[in-house]
């Protein structure tokens, strides 16, 4: 590995709050920077492309939510579900290992 791939490694997990799942899907939640960040990132199974949610707007109040293109056609519960969870791993700043949140049917 090169340093500037370990350089964008430990970046990486430094910016990641922690994840979180649906019993189907892995979510991670990542910020969009190490010090006041002012949006965070959610996205699928270890896929960063996968973006499944971005909230914009956290320093200002003004507060954006923008669906991933694969996700946007989800139920209004389920996505408030996960608007909430997101929220929650972001500002516990939960880490990798620290536990997970599984929503359980039934």
């Amino acid at each position: 590995m090169t340093d500037i791939s370990r350089s964008s490694s430990r970046k990486s997990a430094s910016l990641e709050r922690g994840r979180f799942s649906d019993g189907m899907h892995a979510f991670a939640v990542r910020a969009s920077s190490s010090e006041a960040p002012d949006s965070f990132q959610v996205y699928a199974n270890g896929d960063h492309e996968d973006i499944v949610l971005v909230v914009s707007g956290l320093n200002s109040g003004a507060l954006k939510a923008a669906w991933g293109h694969d996700w946007q056609t989800a139920g209004a519960g389920w996505r408030e579900w996960v608007e909430v969870k997101a929220f929650m791993v972001f500002y516990n700043g939960e880490r990798r290992g620290a536990g997970e949140t599984v929503l359980r049917n039934g």
